[in-house]
Order: C-alpha cells, then sequence, then structure tokens
C-alpha cells in the first residue's frame, strides 16, 4: 500500500498550522492489514539495522515529540520490537535534574546522541526547551542564564535563538554523519480526553496518568501554538519534521515504520569487505584440520 507520507512532511520555511494536518488518518488501512504491514516492516528493519551497524558510517537519531497519551511508547514497542538491542537504545527524558541545570539545556541531549552504527530514539528531545518552556516560561529561569532573570527579558528573540541554535547543532551532527528524523504525533483533543479516561478507569494504566496531564490539556492552545512554530522554525531537509495523524495507532505506527525504511533505502549501506579471500580461505583449512 503506497501512502504519500511527503504531505506530512512539513516543508522548510512554510506556514504551519496543526488544523491542515489530520489527526484521523487510516492510510487506506485496518488494524488487520496494519498489523501485517508493520510485521514486514520490522522484518526489514531488522535487516537494514544489522548493515547498519556493521557499515559504521551513518548513525541515526529518532526523535518524538507528542502531546500527553499521543502513542509514543506504543510506536517505539511496535516499530522497533525487531531491532537487536546492541545497536538502538531509547532515551526519556524527564525534568532536568540539579545536575543537568548546571550545563547548557542541550548537554542531556548531546551525552546521549548515538554513536556511530547505533540508532537512539528520544522520547521527548531537545526540543521540550522550545516547548513546555516556552508555555511556561518561568521554567527558564532555573537555568539562570545571564541577563533572563525575570520572564519579562524571555522575549520573541529569545525564542528565534534557541530554533536558530537547535539547527546550527543539528546540522552539524548531520554533516558528521547522523541522519535525523523528526516525529510529531498529532492527536486530537477528543481522542486525547478518551485516552486519559481509560488511564482513570482501567487500574493497570492508573500509573500512566497524573494531575500534571490535566494542566498540559489546559493549556492546549498556548501548545497548539508552540507546537506549529516548532515545526516551521526547525524542519530543514537534514532533519525533517513530519506531523504523524495519532487518532489511529495503528496507521502511526506504520507510517513511522514506513519512513524510517524510506531513509535506510536511501542510504548507500554495505557490509564492510572482510581482509581478504585468500585469509578466509586459509581460515577454514584450519579450522577444517581441527
Amino acid at each position: 500500500m503506497n501512502f504519500d507520507y511527503s504531505k506530512l512532511r512539513v516543508q522548510e520555511g512554510a506556514k504551519v498550522s496543526l488544523k491542515d494536518f489530520p489527526t484521523c488518518e487510516d492510510g487506506g488501512y485496518t488494524k488487520k492489514t496494519a498489523k501485517e504491514e508493520i510485521k514486514q516492516n520490522i522484518k526489514e528493519l531488522k535487516t537494514f539495522q544489522e548493515m547498519f551497524y556493521a557499515d559504521d558510517r551513518y548513525s541515526l537519531l529518532i526523535i518524538l515529540q507528542a502531546r500527553d497519551a499521543a502513542g509514543k511508547d506504543g510506536v517505539i514497542r511496535h516499530v522497533m520490537s525487531g531491532i537487536n538491542p546492541q545497536g538502538c537504545r531509547v532515551h526519556s527524558f524527564k525534568t532536568p535534574t540539579k545536575n543537568e541545570l548546571e550545563h547548557d539545556y542541550f548537554w542531556r541531549h548531546y551525552i546521549a546522541l548515538p554513536q556511530r552504527g547505533m540508532i537512539e530514539i528520544f522520547n521527548r528531545s531537545h526540543y521540550e526547551n522550545v516547548l513546555a518552556t516556552k508555555v511556561n516560561p518561568q521554567w527558564i529561569l532555573n537555568e539562570r542564564i545571564p541577563g533572563y532573570g525575570s520572564v519579562e527579558n524571555i522575549d520573541q528573540q529569545f525564542w528565534d535563538a534557541r530554533y536558530e541554535d537547535i539547527n546550527a547543532i543539528e546540522q552539524h551532527l548531520h554533516r558528521n554523519g547522523m541522519c535525523i528524523l523528526k516525529f510529531f504525533l498529532n492527536i486530537s483533543k477528543e481522542e486525547q480526553k478518551e485516552r486519559f479516561i481509560s488511564r482513570i478507569d482501567e487500574p493497570d494504566k492508573n500509573w500512566k496518568f497524573s494531575s500534571a496531564d490535566l494542566q498540559a490539556r489546559e493549556q492546549w492552545d498556548d501548545y497548539e501554538k508552540a507546537f506549529e512554530e516548532m515545526l516551521e522554525k526547525t524542519s530543514k531537509p537534514y532533519a525533517p519534521w513530519y506531523v504523524i495523524p495519532a487518532d489511529k495507532k495503528f496507521f502511526a505506527r506504520v507510517a513511522v515504520g514506513d519512513i524510517i525504511l524510506e531513509l535506510f533505502r536511501s542510504l548507500d549501506l554495505r557490509y564492510p569487505p572482510a581482509e581478504s579471500p585468500e585469509m578466509l580461505q586459509k581460515a577454514r583449512e584450519i579450522l577444517m584440520k581441527q
């Protein structure tokens, strides 16, 4: 099944309104056909990942951003389930610790970046520093940045500088062999409500819900503006954003898997050559005599 994922990609410099992107899309799949597609994707991803690891020239950073309950964990669990954990890690970023606040905001993310041959998935990322902090600018004060000792000083110029810095860092990483894919899981307000109620009603899901989820929901419109500006200012050819419809979990999982595979297919991946055919033959002869 061929879905045109280019229409989910945020073009560089384009004006972004999330209302222009779907939240409830099935891509022509049913739950059953999506399950088969995901299964096939997992098989192909496993093959590519082994070659990616052996090739040892590129690394891959996958960034997942979303509102609460949009399904980031499910995407990671389903799409990457067949990947060898030796070559793939997931890093979830929580509220910065005291030690992390002693450094610039990107420090804790930089030290978690993937080395060559590795895949790293950021479940939330450095983009929280232009999302959560933009909606709640008082949190910036915890960073103790000279010249920004009060909320009144945190103006649009401050945020534009952050977008510029993020773009520069990601471009630097790309120039040194890192592939970057960024996914924003776009959930509707009604679907989030249903998932929150499910978390409250089902005892084994209670742990997923917190009062902070309701607070962020009350700030829905403010977050909407922050997401839109983030997408506008930081979607680049070397680090594109995809706005993934997230109301139907099965399609979100298919879409992310397909886009990752599309990237792998575009790379000139290859297994490194053996020392020499003669060495292999000699080694075989030695082993056969033992």
